[in-house]
């Protein structure tokens, strides 16, 4: 590290040591040498982007194995008219592969979609007879999937240690705390902890890489480092919380401020004077002085963001003139219930993502590496499965292209190799159906974007399906309770893969002591820590 990015650094621990008891891990020393020998790291700017899919996004009809043997035990459990059923259940199996869409058919029915489409893969022997493909809504990420930009991890879940089926039954052997909840679930994904976990690992990640934001800003870089490595458009979630880092949280549209350009009324004196007397305190113990630090921060970091954030209405992010962004053409996605085309708002959070990614760029900010996350509900499918899920897997379509589109058309030049998305979810589904959806489920297959992706291929090990015998009981081995997914990769292994990617260290990763960010992962095999599917 240079003489001035020492000098910097230490300048943002004087900083973070005067938040006292709101940042406990600020003075640790360890903590801090290791996130300034991190901050050296690397080079070039990097983001990662997470879409988490909140209520249990159906695996099973998001990536399917269309195999023979897999299709027919898909149908046996999805699809009552194999067995001539009467009892009231609609089908919920998606339709094989080549069969055209039929618009005229009801929502409710998977003819209304058609076939599934299709993915190659490049043949990893763990896949040998394997065939794969996508819900009929994921055409254009089929098209990226195709061409290497989108990868499939396959049954990822949140797992203490490597469980078998035996695991799951014995009950002497650990597992995540409340499965099936999606509060916790939600909270395991991002945390490695039940509800009420304070820290998220990207925000753990962000500790140890915010050292090198902000860099040749001056008095603001730590505001920088502090308010800006974690970010996110939408509802603030323990994914991005760490123990120095701040998420920043904005609209989906801009910046909030006290006032308009800076101003209450026309007045920057006013601006100035209310942002005082919000900052101001009239207690003298240290929680009151930490309060006034930050708020005056907060205030000062939204200023500063909010004077370089790119308006809307331009190229690339919308389309020009448009600065309305659920009316904008760009933002809207075919709705396959009502072929309308309606404002998609996962789309529009990501557009908010790319204005800030830009704004790093335009108003030179220093930002190295940063984490978004963006978020869409509407997953909790335990009824109208096909006509609800239908709809969500068209959103994430539409918006994934929309974001792959616009990085390779900023300001600054194509981002696409420096920005990785990925999606999350609180769980998996069963595959047994309920009469008109699916229950919670563990495991669940996602999905990777990016140019520093190693895209059209399926990562971890694809399940094998399984039809339950008279006793309700399933044979295949990755399959527990009505057929849910007992995972086989983890959330570490995921997670340590995208963090080494960010520059996280493996120690940190995986030997930090306390501090590991990802504490489980020492209990699986090292050689499967990192699951290849990004580029060094």
């Amino acid at each position: 590290m240079s003489t001035t990015s020492r000098r910097q650094f230490l300048r943002h621990l004087a900083a973070v040591s005067s938040m006292g008891a709101a940042a406990p891990l600020g003075l640790n020393l360890s903590l801090m040498t290791r996130a300034a020998a991190q901050s050296s790291g690397g080079s070039g700017y990097q983001a990662l982007v997470c879409i988490f899919l909140y209520g249990g996004n159906d695996a099973f009809n998001t990536v399917l194995a269309t195999d023979p043997d897999s299709w027919a035990h898909y149908l046996n459990h999805r699809d009552p008219r194999v067995h001539n059923l009467n009892d009231g259940s609609v089908p919920i199996a998606l339709r094989e592969a080549g069969v055209p869409s039929d618009w005229t058919a009801a929502s409710s029915s998977p003819d209304r979609h058609g076939g599934v489409l299709p993915i190659s893969h490049a043949g990893r022997s763990v896949h040998a007879g394997r065939t794969f493909a996508l819900h009929p809504c994921l055409a254009e990420t089929q098209g990226l999937y195709q061409s290497g930009q989108v990868a499939v991890v396959a049954n990822v879940g949140p797992l203490l240690a490597p469980t078998t089926k035996d695991d799951w039954a014995n009950p002497l052997v650990s597992k995540p705390n409340k499965l099936f909840s999606h509060n916790d679930q939600q909270s395991m994904w991002q945390s490695f902890g039940p509800e009420g976990t304070s820290a998220g690992w990207a925000g753990r990640m962000g500790d140890l890489l915010m050292g090198g934001n902000g860099q040749g800003q001056g008095d603001d870089a730590y505001l920088i480092r502090r308010f800006f490595t974690c970010m996110t458009p939408s509802s603030a979630a323990v994914w991005l919380s760490g123990n120095m880092v701040l998420p920043y949280q904005s609209s989906t549209t801009r910046v909030l401020t006290l006032g308009s350009n800076q101003r209450i009324y026309g007045s920057t004196a006013l601006q100035a004077a209310a942002a005082q007397f919000l900052s101001e305190t009239g207690r003298s113990d240290m929680l009151a002085v930490d309060h006034q630090q930050v708020a005056q921060r907060s205030l000062r970091a939204s200023d500063l963001l909010a004077s370089s954030l790119p308006t809307l209405g331009q190229a690339p992010w919308s389309t020009p003139g448009m600065s309305t962004p659920s009316a904008d053409p760009k933002l809207q996605y075919l709705s396959p219930s009502s072929q309308t085309y309606q404002a998609n708002q996962l789309a529009i959070q990501l557009q908010m993502v790319a204005r800030l990614i830009a704004t790093n760029q335009t108003a030179n900010l220093g930002m190295q590496r940063q984490f978004f996350m963006v978020g869409l509900g509407g997953f909790d499918t335990h009824d109208n499965q096909i006509r609800d899920h239908a709809e969500r897997m068209a959103q994430l379509d539409h918006a994934l292209k929309y974001f792959h589109d616009v990085l390779g058309s900023m300001p600054g030049g194509d981002m696409r190799n420096a920005v990785t998305t990925f999606t999350a979810s609180d769980f998996g589904r069963t595959f047994t159906s309920n009469g008109d959806g699916t229950d919670h489920g563990w495991g669940s297959h996602h999905l990777v974007m990016g140019g520093a992706v190693r895209g059209g291929e399926v990562y971890g090990t694809f399940p094998q399906y399984s039809t339950a015998n008279a006793q309700r009981v399933f044979g295949s081995p990755d399959q527990i309770d009505n057929g849910s997914l007992l995972p086989t990769t983890s959330v570490d292994q995921l997670a340590y893969t995208l963090g080494r990617w960010m520059g996280v260290s493996a120690y940190d990763l995986t030997q930090g002591g306390n501090y590991a960010i990802l504490p489980n992962l020492t209990r699986f095999n090292s050689s499967a820590h990192d699951l290849g599917f990004m580029r060094a």
